[in-house]
């Protein structure tokens, strides 16, 4: 991890330091989705309630410009104004540069459909199964660790060959011992769990953009 990564963990420890203890899983979280989006993969993120807030929030903060300015490749460019000189040229002066991320917390069509005809806990399992790629990352967010939805995606993710990351509160839960990193917010009480939960999942966002876009 290079200065500017660093600074921005020291930045969020030295804003929040009751966070210091989540450091080393905040980078090592980092690590796999850096590899991730380094091999063209992306990321699944679901979370439940105020949990699936962030989870949108989140995907909105990797799929458009964060901090920086995200232009779109040159050879992009250049291609959309061949299709079409003007339609091209407004695409190549307004589209930004994306990390991809799905949201698994919408598609009502689907997810009602699949929570009338089958399990109503398996609603994100069967997204994972069918947008679920190997080397892709699934982060499930639940400030307990124990809510069954995730917890059930998690399993389908790491059946698929997806790296897992688990967001929650301080204590051990089923998510916890599932996932292939775990932060673990040193909190117990949910929104206080929440709270943190946001600077946290800001600071990957800013290190991926910097790392991909700086």
């Amino acid at each position: 991890m290079n200065d500017q990564q660093n600074r921005h963990i020291d930045t969020l420890i030295e804003r929040i330091p009751r966070l210091l203890d989540c450091k080393q899983d905040i980078n090592d979280a980092y690590v796999l989705l850096k590899k991730a989006y380094s091999n063209n993969r992306k990321l699944l993120v679901c979370g439940n309630g105020g949990s699936a807030s962030d989870s949108e929030h989140i995907v909105g903060e990797l799929m458009k410009e964060f901090r920086l300015k995200r232009k779109v490749y040159v050879n992009q460019a250049e291609a959309m104004k061949a299709i079409d000189p003007e339609m091209g040229q407004i695409l190549a002066e307004n589209l930004q540069g994306a990390l991809p991320a799905i949201c698994l917390t919408g598609h009502s069509a689907l997810t009602t459909a699949f929570m009338n005809d089958a399990n109503a806990d398996l609603i994100f399992a069967q997204q994972v199964n069918g947008y679920g790629k190997p080397n892709d990352v699934f982060l499930g967010i639940s400030t307990s660790g124990n809510s069954k939805n995730v917890v059930y995606a998690a399993i389908t993710a790491k059946s698929k060959g997806l790296s897992v990351i688990g967001l929650t509160g301080a204590n051990e839960s089923k998510l916890s011992s599932i996932a292939d990193v775990c932060i673990k917010v040193p909190e117990t009480e949910t929104y206080k769990i929440q709270e943190l939960h946001v600077p946290v999942y800001h600071c990957l966002c800013l290190m991926l953009e910097e790392y991909f876009f700086g």
